[in-house]
């Protein structure tokens, strides 16, 4: 029993400790391409990547959101980065992925897909090999930026999660999922 009560006590202890590390030491990114370029996202927001496929098209919904998927019984909106930054559309390829985000907002957790060219890796970038955005000249806005990491020698676009799918963005976005199910059903009622 006694044992059983020191627990929560060294965990908390462990678990100060472990934070302290956390912020010195260096931060995993999920790296992938896009439009020829790469881009990274902190590995703690990534639920999970899966191929590719079976997205529902939502009518009247901006041009960056692609549709909808069914992710084991839930619906999760998907956004078309490159669309989103901007440009064109993704060209869908074999080598295409939807990365699976989760955010969190209000103690309310919305998982959104987001579609990227090709997965690369996963790596440790040290907060000293950050630095920050640059004030012109990208590709998309400064604000979707949090900094640019550098591995060998290149830079990687370290992306503000929060920022590209925004919280006015989440909301319409949870709007389009619940507005969704009956599409992605089949239980869309007659006009």
């Amino acid at each position: 029993m006694s044992a059983l009560s020191a627990s929560p006590a060294n965990t908390a202890v462990a678990g100060a400790k472990a934070s302290v590390v956390v912020e010195s030491s260096p931060a995993q990114y999920l790296t992938f391409l896009l439009g020829g370029e790469m881009f990274a996202v902190g590995i703690l927001n990534i639920k999970e990547i899966i191929e590719y496929g079976a997205v529902t098209e939502i009518p009247m919904v901006p041009p960056f959101i692609r549709g909808v998927i069914n992710l084991r019984g839930a619906v999760v909106p998907v956004i078309d980065l490159a669309s989103r930054f901007g440009g064109k559309r993704s060209e869908i390829s074999r080598r295409t992925c939807i990365v699976i985000i989760e955010l969190t907002e209000n103690d309310e957790r919305q998982d959104i897909g987001v579609v990227v060219d090709a997965v690369s890796e996963v790596l440790e970038i040290p907060v000293s090999e950050i630095e920050p955005p640059p004030s012109f000249g990208a590709r998309i806005r400064a604000d979707f930026i949090k900094g640019m990491g550098k591995v060998n020698g290149k830079f990687v676009i370290l992306l503000e999660v929060d920022k590209v799918l925004s919280v006015d963005e989440i909301s319409s976005l949870s709007r389009i999922a619940t507005e969704g199910v009956d599409t992605v059903t089949g239980g869309t009622p007659a006009a």
